[in-house]
């Protein structure tokens, strides 16, 4: 273990909506680190030879707890992120739903068997990793820790999980419910920030580190991985595109965008964060989209903290000294709380940190371009890989954006949405492996090839 810490550190958080003061939560040391690895190592052998129906029932039952505990972790989320309420409930029906799914996967997660010769037989069989730090974000804690807790434990993996430093109570509140119907030492949970999860991150007896947050964590992570063999499973940062094409319903598309922008107040790892219009629609939309602002400055909730309300309030300032134009937001409101107005930016221009680095707020940049394939082609030349939606009527215009973004999923014409089990795998600076779905299941396993022959009499 690489890192040194200290175990009386403490985390000092702060209620998003109102500035109050929460109290303080001690940060795991050196020794607390290493008992949790230890734990989760010796439980391993056992719990990967649990039957997988077995494995199952227990993150089913897990489930049914947190189910009953919802109203507490959306309370706990609210009070540590500045989530609205809806969304916090959102967010652990989510996770419900994505535990209840995992559980059915699990056992249904097959191997292969191969042609060979007529006297032998050989199979691809699937086993699990050993130990799995999983590392959250605060954005939306208990979904995201529902899908890569939910995948390691089902395929027989031992986990150690550390939630954000931001909303720890939180991901602690929900783990123990998993815990709960574990065997002993099958999910550990540790309290930390960053020297804790790049202990965990750079320990020899971690087999797969599964991150989703920033791009720079997760450049650290792989590194950390390459030192220790350990697999690096991240989901991290994203600038997602939104283009607007010629003919289509501009109010529409205003809709469209506001929704992408500033749902749970930008903080969602697929928000739209800049806009692409063509010239045709862009006056319009322009109008449209303010209008729209004015009706979600009533809906959305504070960012996270007054740390990344600086971040976002850098990145319009930057853009207005470069001569962008504030259409609606784009002022620090007076009372207490990190909050930050739906905010509109018009004669965006390349280079603009609003169009080339995640803001992560609600902050709508937009950009006009003269036609789809200046949209294309602006919208590509970015080193993230998350997500893009284009606005189209044009089936051919829709194909040639699944084909020439060079991003994990592409939506067209829905800037959220999509079908159960689906599992993309981001590019670039957002990432690699994928992140949901039944593919998960192979990302939490090792494949090995049996080949059986007779031996001679």
């Amino acid at each position: 273990m690489t890192a040194v810490l200290d175990p009386t550190r403490t985390l000092s958080l702060s209620d998003p909506c109102t500035g109050e003061a929460l109290e303080p939560v001690s940060v795991a040391g050196e020794q607390e680190v290493r008992a949790a690895l230890a734990a989760a190592r010796a439980a391993a052998p056992g719990w990967a030879r649990t039957e997988p129906a077995e494995r199952a029932a227990a993150v089913r039952a897990a489930a049914d707890a947190v189910r009953t505990a919802a109203e507490e972790l959306a309370e706990l989320n609210t009070r540590e992120t500045g989530k609205t309420p809806d969304d916090a409930r959102g967010g652990v029906e989510a996770g419900i739903g994505t535990l209840e799914q995992y559980a059915q996967l699990g056992p249904l997660h097959r191997g292969r068997s191969l042609q060979g010769g007529w006297g032998a037989t050989d199979l691809m069989v699937h086993a699990p990793r050993g130990v799995v730090a999983v590392l959250t974000p605060w954005n939306d804690p208990v979904a995201v820790a529902a899908g890569l807790l939910g995948a390691a434990l089902v395929t027989g993996n031992t986990v150690v999980h550390k939630p954000s430093e931001r909303c720890p109570r939180t991901g602690r509140r929900f783990a123990e419910l998993l815990a709960a119907h574990l065997p002993e030492g099958v999910l550990q949970i540790l309290d930390g920030d960053g020297p804790v999860g790049a202990a965990l991150a750079g320990s020899p007896e971690v087999d797969v580190v599964a991150h989703v947050g920033s791009t720079a964590t997760g450049r650290s992570i792989a590194e950390a991985c390459a030192r220790t063999g350990a697999k690096a499973l991240l989901e991290n940062g994203g600038n997602d595109p939104l283009i607007v094409d010629a003919g289509v319903d501009p109010v529409w598309a205003a809709e469209q965008a506001a929704l992408g922008s500033f749902a749970n107040a930008g903080q969602i790892c697929v928000s739209v964060e800049r806009i692409y219009v063509v010239t045709e629609v862009a006056a319009v939309f322009l109008d449209a989209l303010v209008a729209e602002a004015g009706k979600w400055a009533e809906r959305i909730g504070p960012l996270v903290d007054e740390r990344q309300r600086e971040h976002v309030h850098a990145h319009v300032q930057g853009a207005i000294a470069d001569g962008a134009r504030v259409l609606a937001g784009g002022e620090l409101p007076a009372g207490p709380g990190s909050y930050y107005p739906p905010t509109v930016l018009s004669g965006c221009a390349p280079g603009m940190a609003v169009l080339t680095e995640e803001t992560f707020g609600p902050v709508a940049p937009v950009r006009e371009v003269p036609d789809l394939d200046t949209a294309l082609r602006e919208a590509a030349a970015d080193r993230y890989g998350l997500a893009a939606t284009v606005l189209t009527l044009d089936m051919e215009h829709a194909q040639r954006a699944w084909r020439e973004l060079p991003v994990g999923t592409v939506k067209v014409n829905a800037v959220f949405g999509g079908a159960p089990g689906g599992a993309a795998e981001p590019r670039g600076a957002s990432g690699q492996g994928f992140g949901y779905g039944p593919e998960l299941l192979d990302e939490m396993t090792t494949t090995t090839v049996v080949h059986l022959a007779p031996a001679p009499r």
